[in-house]
């Protein structure tokens, strides 16, 4: 953003002009420093002047002669430009004025006829392009008067790099608060006071979007004449990068560089039925824009619509059909607050970054919309004439609620150093607009322009950058500083687990195919979500955004199977996506964080037979049971079903009463999908479900005294679930049961139909005596007990 000194010193008086001083203390506030142009006047001896006489050269048709005064007596001038006439204030150079490229201006005849001097076009003094005409200036510029002195040169722009966190900067009015916060100066926001008719502004507004929209406010200004902008205006928007147009457009740019709030005008009597309504667009509808370029539209796009369409993409650029013209003679001034991703989306989408959107899509402040909008009016009625209804539409759909934030001293402390007490840090904060309360912890409203501030940290910033950075210690406080989440910790703790038994990471691209999602076919019952297709994809066969880590894991290992790698384990961290709103943004679908398992072959050292474990069932089963001991969380396994999965080989896993996933094996078929024959472990589980089933950790005394272990065999109903029958064992021993563990199932032989035999190897121990005969006798029988409640009958027993 360009930043005229001038311009900034209407709204606050500098202690210094001094230009390196003054980067320094920009940099200092946040705001680098690009670079630093000085304007000057490239000519010399040129003033304004009055055009007291035209006349017909006496011989020559192409250009006339004047009669100018510039504060002395007349002088006698020749002219070939037609754009003025006698009354006219111009810019002339005496006898003896350089223009720019050195261009010497004294006496000479024209066609028999003296000029002394030149009166000049923009063009000839570097101004601008217009070279049709001479240049004429406003009818109140003083006569006599150094051209430069009138267009208050010499001025310095600074270049400067908004970052894109301070909307807010974005302005004069931005720039200057921090100036004056910085030399602790006040600074003089525009107070504008147009004069008024009675009046209703003859408008209907409705807001359909009010997350899209919160506010909409508009005023009506009639009699307005449309003619180019007067030379100040001309040169401070041209000193800020943006082209002049015509008095209407320019004052939209001037109050936007003003005072950071984009504004559009319409043409009133363009605006059908005088009604407008925002809300989202249908599929199919187009709207040509100011630029020429025809919109096809999307229900992602924000849209301001009249009762015959579209007429301007909201936040973004108007449409031509209710752009002003020279014809205009009544127009409507909007004055909006949009909301920031919207508008960043839609730009984006559109590749159509204006300067509108660009201050938009950081968030412009929600209560700025009546100050600008009536500023806009103050300067049409000046540059434009007319008369500003007196009535105003200010249409609020979502009412602004500040943000407050707690900030306690120590917290600046830790971060900055000693020397900020309550009210140093108080003084600080509130030279930049926030209402400071309390001692400590101070509690701070964020002023409607920080959209930026919202935590501790923020503030901390805000104070560091108004006392000066270069006045802190050039190291770093000694003391415990960042270091990882609990969250953050645990992941990492879950990669070393999987990598530790012989697992590897695997990073695959977001991409699915629609016959890998095909080979998940659900049972009823367990349909999969709806899938979120890609819009523009690389390929057909890449259009649709993985719903679950499965599929690419399955490719990796078909992938290494083909070539000639059997033993495979492989695990990714990634998100998944499904269609329907995230809660964090509704504009995207959600996106779960996943932990996705694969395996096939060996898994698992040689047991006794020496042969390896496969990657079944109970490979995988034991790998979460592994993850949860590892991680101390509190996960069961229950018998399920799920999508892709083996219907008898599937655990549900469950963190209480919350489904944390699904582990087990692949369903023949879809492993056949996938190329891949004989047994594959997989599980799936969610991320953020499973990390937050961690226990928290519990002392338990080590028992210095020895346990007594035996064994128990059950005959149960083939429906039981062995972790039942364990739950339903360890409740019984109470706290002398250390562990309870399956060992072994049987079926079949002399079982009766629909029964099955459970071993189980129980241990008990005491933590303050060694157990006695009796004790041990009690808990077995207590268990038993137990077990017989559910059904289970010890084996062995007559």
């Amino acid at each position: 953003m360009k930043v005229s000194l001038n311009w900034l010193l209407e709204f606050v008086d500098l202690p210094t002009r001094e230009t390196e001083e003054l980067r320094r203390t920009l940099a200092m506030l946040g705001h680098e420093v690009d670079g630093v142009e000085r304007i000057e006047a490239n000519w010399s001896k040129v003033v304004v002047a009055e055009v007291e006489f035209v006349a017909a050269h006496p011989d020559a048709d192409r250009v006339r002669l004047c009669t100018v005064k510039a504060g002395g007596e007349a002088i006698e001038v020749v002219c070939g430009a037609w754009n003025f006439d006698a009354g006219a204030r111009v810019a002339f150079a005496e006898p003896g004025a350089v223009l720019p490229g050195g261009f010497e201006i004294g006496v000479r005849s024209i066609r028999g006829v003296e000029s002394h001097g030149m009166i000049c076009s923009e063009r000839e003094l570097g101004l601008g392009e217009d070279a049709e005409g001479i240049l004429v200036l406003e009818g109140d510029a003083p006569i006599g008067e150094p051209l430069e002195n009138f267009l208050s040169l010499p001025d310095v722009i600074f270049d400067l790099s908004i970052t894109t966190n301070r909307p807010d900067a974005m302005s004069i009015l931005g720039i200057a608060r921090d100036m004056a916060a910085w030399y602790q100066v006040p600074y003089e926001p525009p107070t504008p006071q147009p004069a008024t008719v009675p009046g209703e502004p003859g408008l209907t507004v409705t807001i359909e979007d009010p997350v899209g929209n919160p506010r909409f406010v508009a005023r009506r200004v009639d009699d307005v004449t449309v003619v180019p902008s007067p030379l100040w205006m001309r040169t401070r928007l041209r000193n800020s990068g943006i082209r002049p147009i015509s008095n209407l457009v320019d004052i939209t740019n001037y109050v936007m560089l003003e005072l950071g709030q984009p504004l559009h005008v319409f043409d009133a009597d363009k605006v059908v039925d005088q009604q407008l309504t925002v809300r989202r667009a249908k599929p199919g509808e187009t709207l040509v824009t100011l630029d020429g370029a025809e919109r096809r539209l999307t229900p992602e796009d924000l849209v301001i619509y009249d009762s015959e369409g579209p007429t301007s993409l909201s936040g973004t650029m108007g449409g031509q059909r209710s752009e002003v013209s020279d014809t205009t003679t009544s127009i409507i001034i909007e004055a909006a607050s949009w909301d920031a991703p919207t508008i960043l989306s839609m730009s984006r989408r559109h590749g159509l970054r204006s300067e509108a959107s660009a201050r938009f899509e950081r968030g412009v402040d929600p209560l700025l919309p009546p100050l600008a909008s009536l500023r806009a009016a103050e300067l049409v009625q000046a540059l434009a004439g007319g008369h500003l209804r007196q009535e105003w539409i200010d249409e609020v759909a979502m009412p602004f609620e500040p943000t407050t934030v707690e900030l306690a001293v120590g917290d600046v402390t830790r971060l900055l150093g000693e020397g900020f007490d309550p009210g140093r840090i108080t003084d600080l904060l509130e030279r930049l607009g926030f209402e400071v309360s309390g001692s400590d912890p101070l509690v701070v409203e964020v002023p409607s322009y920080r959209p930026d501030v919202g935590r501790t940290a923020d503030l901390v910033e805000e104070v560091a950058r108004l006392a000066d950075y270069d006045t802190f210690g050039e190291r770093l406080r000694l003391g415990r500083g960042g270091g990882l989440t609990s969250e953050q910790t645990l992941s990492r703790r879950l990669r070393d687990l999987l990598v530790g038994v012989g697992y590897s990471q695997a990073v695959s691209l977001p991409f699915v195919t629609p016959a890998e999602i095909g080979a998940f076919t659900p049972p009823p019952g367990h349909e999969l979500h709806e899938v979120v297709r890609v819009k523009n994809p690389l390929s057909d066969e890449e259009s649709i955004l993985r719903p679950s880590l499965l599929p690419a894991l399955l490719r990796a290992l078909r992938h290494n199977r083909n070539r000639g790698r059997a033993d495979v384990a492989l695990f990714e961290l990634g998100r998944v996506f499904h269609n329907s709103p995230w809660s964090r943004d509704w504009r995207v679908p959600t996106q779960p964080n996943r932990l996705g398992i694969a395996a096939i072959g060996v898994v698992a050292p040689a047991d006794l037979s020496g042969q390896g474990h496969t990657a079944d069932i109970t490979a995988i089963t034991g790998l979460i049971r592994h993850l949860a001991d590892g991680l101390g969380l509190g996960l069961t396994l229950e018998q399920a079903t799920a999508p892709g999965y083996h219907p008898t080989r599937t655990a549900r896993v469950m963190s209480g009463s919350e489904v944390v996933g699904f582990a087990g094996e692949l369903h023949p078929l879809t492993a056949q999908a996938f190329e891949l024959d004989g047994r594959v472990g997989v599980a799936e589980l969610d991320l953020d479900l499973l990390l937050g089933s961690r226990r928290t950790p519990e002392y338990r005394p080590v028992s210095p005294y020895p346990p007594a272990d035996f064994d128990l065999s059950f005959e149960v109903d083939s429906d039981l679930a062995a972790s039942d029958l364990v739950a339903t064992i360890v409740a019984a021993g109470r706290e002398l049961t250390e562990s309870v563990r399956v060992f072994d199932e049987y079926i079949g032989g002399n079982l009766d139909q629909g029964h099955k035999a459970l071993a189980l190897r129980v241990r008990l121990r005491a933590t303050d005596r060694t157990l006695t005969a009796e004790d041990i006798a009690e808990g077995r029988r207590a268990m038993i007990e137990a077990a017989a409640a559910r059904g289970a009958s010890l084996r062995g027993s007559s």
